[in-house]
């Protein structure tokens, strides 16, 4: 397993337009990616304008068939100029 965590800061005012097209690139991924096995989408009340989200993907190839993947270049695309700060980590499953 493939574990990437991304931890975004929206710019002011731009939330409610970011967070319907972050859903659906999730929910896109889960549906049509075979490689991708969990994508959450999380937001905290006392943080507002954070988003953070946690993937699960088959290995770091599915990663990167993700980054590769239209729907993902499309939201990438369309989200780019709302983003303040974008953090990317990645983890690979050593144990149970």
């Amino acid at each position: 397993m493939y574990a990437v965590t991304v931890r975004f800061l929206i710019k002011d005012g731009m939330f409610e337009t970011f967070m319907p097209l972050m859903i659906e690139n999730a929910r896109t991924s889960n549906r049509v990616e075979p490689g991708c096995r969990q994508f959450d989408v999380c937001t905290d009340l006392e943080r507002p304008g954070e988003v953070f989200l946690y993937e699960i993907y088959d290995d770091a190839a599915a990663f990167q068939s993700h980054l590769a993947s239209t729907h993902f270049l499309a939201f990438d695309s369309q989200v780019s100029t709302m983003i303040l700060e974008k953090t990317v980590a990645t983890y690979s499953k050593v144990t149970s």
